[in-house]
């Protein structure tokens, strides 16, 4: 069984799980019935940061249009379109020992497509999490359920991992955003024009 984190919280990945390297982390959600008339499509997203928080180029963003990090460290599974079904809608890929040395932080978020144009935001999903798995064994090494009642963010980000002490550690954010990936990608310094 793996650590349940709560908002804020931060737990160390590596340090209690020698010899570590191979994770997938996986994000799901539910929608709740409304009459909008629209399918929700929810993506997850990965932001590959230096220490400042900031990618150090376009490549450093893996979503459904960049599926895989130059250095092969960040793979992101695929897009899940409808998030039906039971367990993990979406799921990325990490490869700890093979992530760039200068690449600090990888925060994992999710966002509402063409939330503004279908009037959605985050007030209409519930049961969204995260939870890291150990790939090799397929255990839930720590799971970390959105509780908060979002209303208006059509952006989250849910989690990161990072490094400390040469250690990756991982940080239950929970953090909202309006204004859907654009926002997101201007806080994380990429320029989508």
């Amino acid at each position: 069984m793996g650590i349940t984190l709560a908002k804020g919280q931060k737990v160390d990945l590596t340090k209690s799980n020698p010899g570590l390297k191979n994770i997938i982390v996986g994000l799901g959600w539910d929608t709740n019935k409304y009459d909008g008339g629209q399918s929700f499509d929810l993506d997850t997203a990965a932001f590959l940061t230096d220490g400042a928080g900031k990618v150090t180029s376009d490549a450093d963003f893996i979503f459904y249009n960049n599926l895989r990090h130059p250095s092969g460290s960040v793979t992101h599974l695929g897009d899940n379109t409808t998030g039906a079904g039971d367990g993990d809608d979406e799921q990325m890929k990490v490869q700890l020992d093979t992530v760039p040395a200068n690449i600090e932080k990888i925060a994992f978020t999710v966002t509402i497509h063409e939330a503004m144009q279908r009037n959605q935001n985050f007030g209409q999903v519930s049961n969204a999490y995260i939870r890291v798995l150990d790939e090799t064994a397929g255990t839930e090494l720590i799971r970390y359920d959105l509780g908060e009642d979002f209303s208006i963010e059509t952006a989250i980000v849910v989690g990161e991992l990072y490094r400390h002490n040469g250690e990756w550690k991982f940080n239950a954010i929970g953090s909202g955003y309006q204004g859907g990936l654009g926002a997101l990608c201007n806080n994380f310094g990429i320029n989508i024009g």
